[in-house]
């Protein structure tokens, strides 16, 4: 994935990513509450070796380095049971000194002739009288016990206590602010890799590089959602104003552009993989964006199974493209002018057994053929491609398909099926239209790079002059 992709993801997904993070630091600030203070005492003490009065200079060298080597087996003797032993006995402490080794921590800076002893206690003034009681009973085992020479000679190790343990004021632990930072990544992170991992599991259509994966037609359009869209099917007649019918108006520009292979009338199936993914909708918007121009637009309700056409322009259709097609009505007698312009609706009449056959007779080619030498524009609203072949069949008499995908319902497994099933018939796919498109957010028409509804200054002249010198 590109930076622009992690980008993405941080955008959609910051509400999880707060709330994860939240709820790390939340269970940090739990976690302090709960723990039970720890406080630590530490006392230091100091070795030497001691010489006579007599001593020269080499003697006395040789008993610092002797100091410097014996405290490092002196470190291991703190927490031995010999000194704790003893310490256990003077406090009267109920621990046992293998209970006590643990929070005892004995250290000794390198090169040096000093001892560090710390203790960690849950009571204060309990640590500091440990550290104090482990120095003074280790300087006697080492000083009278273990380095004692034979005989009434004295030793000549001697160990003193150069800084005692004082009761500590603050505890050592808990770390409240290290806890609460480390909270707060450990959440963040969190966040941040099950956001990572929904985008990965996600094989819905969200944006246009969703679509690059997926084929490399170009996109032709994105269609803003609108909730009520079911109550206002046609935005563009009903209002014009409405960024979700400046964006058809951009499908209508773009789709200008398209080199249809064969000259003459352009004629396309629109259709989508699977139902509910907006393409009657779309086709009839089109339609009307296209008739502003001044263009002939032929609109014909292809869905032969579940007709929506002549519901959502308010036109009769008990007679229409199924009647014309069996020979029972002409088509000047059911093609139906719609608004101002020169928009043609054919409604898809009634509802036959045998679809798929009709949609491709020879009945049709001639059919689309007549219109083609009528209108400008043929648009054909076909059935869903992975659901039935009516689709399929129909695109091979079109000059090519356009396909719908529903942002954030479509996925790409049922884009990547109706494409290839397009392209194994040999239909000309000419690019996909994204529908319902948040108004918001990374996966916004407006988002970022993603700016799909912008304006042309090509649609300032009219159709009729666009297409001066073309013979229309």
């Amino acid at each position: 994935m590109e930076l622009r992709d992690y980008v993405r993801i941080l955008h959609r997904n910051w509400v999880l990513i707060l709330a994860c993070t939240l709820l790390g630091v939340a269970a940090a600030a739990a976690y302090s509450l709960v723990v039970t203070p720890k406080y630590v005492a530490t006392t230091e003490l100091y070795v030497s070796v001691r010489a006579g009065d007599s001593a020269a200079t080499g003697d006395l060298v040789q008993g610092t380095n002797f100091a410097r080597q014996a405290v490092t087996s002196y470190v291991d003797v703190v927490d031995s049971a010999i000194v704790l032993d003893r310490v256990v006995e003077e406090l009267g402490l109920e621990a046992t000194s293998g209970e006590l080794s643990a929070s005892v921590e004995a250290s000794s800076p390198l090169n040096t002739v000093l001892i560090d002893i710390a203790v960690t206690d849950s009571d204060p003034e309990q640590a500091a009288e440990i550290a104090n009681s482990i120095g003074s009973n280790f300087a006697d085992v080492v000083v009278n016990d273990l380095e004692k020479p034979e005989g009434d000679a004295a030793s000549l190790v001697k160990i003193e206590t150069i800084q005692p343990a004082v009761v500590p004021e603050k505890p050592s632990s808990p770390n409240v602010p290290l806890n609460l930072a480390l909270g707060g990544l450990v959440g963040l992170a969190l966040g941040i890799g099950i956001a990572v991992l929904r985008t990965v599991l996600d094989t819905r259509i969200h944006s246009l590089h969703d679509i690059e994966q997926v084929t490399d037609k170009p996109l032709l359009g994105g269609i803003a959602l609108d909730p009520d869209a079911t109550k206002r099917p046609l935005i563009v007649h009903a209002d014009p104003r409405n960024p979700r019918a400046e964006s058809f108006r951009s499908l209508r520009t773009n789709l200008q552009f398209v080199n249809v292979e064969g000259g003459g009338a352009r004629s396309f199936v629109i259709t989508s993989a699977g139902p509910g993914e907006g393409k009657s909708t779309t086709a009839a918007n089109l339609a009307i964006s296209l008739a502003e121009t001044g263009a002939r637009v032929a609109l014909i309700d292809g869905d032969l199974r579940l007709p929506k056409l002549a519901d959502y322009l308010g036109i009769e259709g008990a007679v229409g493209l199924t009647d014309v097609l069996i020979g029972r009505a002409e088509l000047a007698d059911v093609l139906q002018k719609w608004g101002r312009g020169q928009l043609y609706v054919l409604p898809a009449g009634r509802i036959p057994p045998n679809p798929s056959e009709l949609l491709g007779s020879a009945a049709m080619d001639r059919l689309l053929t007549t219109l083609s030498e009528r209108v400008d524009y043929v648009l054909i609203d076909a059935p869903p491609v992975l659901v039935v072949t009516d689709a399929a069949v129909v695109s091979k008499l079109a000059g090519g398909a356009i396909l719908i995908a529903a942002s954030g319902s479509t996925r790409k497994p049922q884009l990547g099926a109706a494409v290839r099933t397009l392209e194994a018939i040999g239909s000309r796919l000419l690019g996909v239209v994204v529908t319902m498109l948040p108004t918001k957010g990374p996966d916004s028409y407006g988002y970022g790079e993603y700016t799909y509804a912008m304006t042309h200054e090509i649609e300032a002249a009219p159709y009729s002059e666009r297409n001066r010198g073309r013979g229309e």
